[in-house]
């Protein structure tokens, strides 16, 4: 069972280390969509959810403190999925369905990692294969 949730874990948060190489390396452009939604201060709004993701994924990964980073993922997911992906307020159809489409995955993801946070928090240190236990 350590195996395959390590296994789990490793395939779960290489999307985020992805997005945010892109947040830390495309910052403006980035910075520019999320200003076009409306998002305060994007340039360090994206740069900040960007080393969110690092850290949030690092701990997960690592299996440091594995439940407050899987936390930190659902509070990077589901605002992003309410605030950028508004696929409600699209008149476009290709742009309703793109955004509908990263609205979904958002919250999905959100939901994998509640469903880490909550077997970390619970069962956390007899899963083995982490460097600490969990923090709640």
């Amino acid at each position: 069972m350590d195996v395959l949730v390590l296994i789990g874990r490793i395939l779960f948060v290489f999307l985020f280390f992805g997005s945010a190489i892109g947040h830390l390396t495309q910052t403006e452009a980035m910075a520019g969509y999320a200003a076009s939604k409306g998002v305060p201060q994007p340039k360090l709004a994206t740069a900040g959810s960007g080393v969110l993701m690092i850290v949030a994924a690092l701990m997960l990964l690592l299996g440091v403190w594995a439940d407050l980073g899987a936390l930190l993922l659902v509070v990077f997911l589901l605002p992003t999925a309410f605030l950028m992906h508004d696929f409600w307020k699209q008149t476009d159809p290709q742009a309703k369905q793109q955004e509908m489409i990263a609205f979904n995955k958002d919250l999905s993801l959100a939901g994998g990692a509640l469903m880490f946070f909550g077997v970390y928090a619970g069962v956390g240190a007899d899963l083995g294969l982490t460097v600490t236990g969990p923090l709640f």
